[in-house]
């Protein structure tokens, strides 16, 4: 299996000699993506992008800037034109249900990374365990805020959500909601929409905080929405370091550059971490191998276990995160 190695950008991968490299027939592969707003999907798309071409292989993009319909369409004009397969991150999990039988029904092989279909039933699906991960970044700053209140205190604790159209929305909401159920009666929740837009979180996390100032610990959905809780909390007098008087534990979720500084700096305490290089790499190699293969449609789940970076294994693990190494590489200089 070919591997990954770091240059400049700390996720461009190159072709090794074993399995799926240069000597390779060169494909020409539709990459198909919903936008490139956060730190995860920019550093994913050049992960994918120079890794094809490095191999030899020649990529179509197609951004759909958002917009379902426009994604469809672009994934027709790419089967139209023949390409041999189909990289595909989707607006939302039903989108990516017709996406994926649109290519499968004209036998082109198709992966979806890391935002899955609502059925696992075509097509090959690189996806991280949302749940489990939302799970213990969620736990470790909800056993924070137990730690630092008296024994029988009533506590509250705010989730931002997601768009829930989308399926790693949903899991990472399951995840928050299985850590809360581990301290029964321990927790009020509020539950802030944000519907993977900042002004959207913006407006409900400033509602939500008027109403009911006192929070005991937060949980983000994604770790891009950091700069934004900074925004309502700081004018307030909320946005505390680790160990100063009114910190408020904070957990996120995808494992950005952003988070990193943060925990580093002691604002944030814990983010579940989506494996990017390993996401990468087994969307790559999924797709090759199909082509090679002559499989027009392969049909697997690849899940990433993913884990949680927190301020208790920030010395053992920071560079496991794909965030630290990109603030390592000085990427929120530029």
């Amino acid at each position: 299996m070919k591997r990954f190695r770091q240059i400049s950008f700390g996720l461009a991968l190159a072709a090794s000699t074993v399995g799926f490299g240069s000597t390779a027939s060169a494909a020409n592969i539709c990459f198909a993506f919903q936008d490139l707003e956060t730190e995860f999907w920019v550093a994913s798309h050049k992960a994918i992008v120079e890794t094809l071409t490095e191999m030899g292989h020649s990529v179509i993009e197609r951004n759909a800037t958002e917009d379902v319909n426009r994604q469809l369409e672009q994934v027709r004009d790419c089967v139209a034109q023949g390409v041999d397969g189909i990289i595909l991150i989707p607006q939302d999990g039903e989108s990516a249900v017709t996406i994926v039988k649109e290519a499968t029904s004209n036998d082109v092989p198709i992966v979806v990374f890391n935002r899955p279909p609502a059925n696992n039933d075509n097509g090959v699906i690189v996806v991280a365990d949302n749940a489990a991960i939302a799970e213990t970044a969620a736990g470790f700053v909800l056993e924070q805020a137990i730690a630092a209140a008296p024994s029988d205190a009533k506590l509250h604790a705010v989730v931002i959500v997601g768009d829930l159209g989308d399926t790693n929305a949903i899991q990472r909401k399951k995840g928050f909601e299985a850590a809360v159920a581990k301290f029964p009666e321990r927790f009020d929740v509020t539950e802030v929409a944000s519907d993977w837009d900042a002004a959207t979180a913006l407006a409900n996390l400033e509602a939500a905080v008027t109403a009911k100032p006192k929070i005991d610990a937060m949980f983000t959905s994604s770790d891009f929405l950091f700069p934004t809780i900074r925004s309502v909390l700081e004018p307030r007098g909320m946005w505390k370091k680790s160990g100063e008087e009114g910190h408020i534990p904070l957990a996120g979720l995808d494992g950005d550059a952003t988070a990193c500084k943060l925990i580093k700096e002691g604002y944030v305490d814990a983010t579940g971490v989506q494996d990017l290089y390993f996401e990468a790499e087994a969307s790559v190699n999924a797709i090759v191998k199909a082509i090679e293969a002559g499989e027009t449609d392969p049909n697997e789940v690849i899940a990433d276990p993913g884990f949680a970076l927190t301020t208790a294994n920030l010395a053992e693990r920071e560079m496991d995160m794909w965030g630290c190494k990109l603030l390592a590489e000085g990427f929120l200089d530029n």
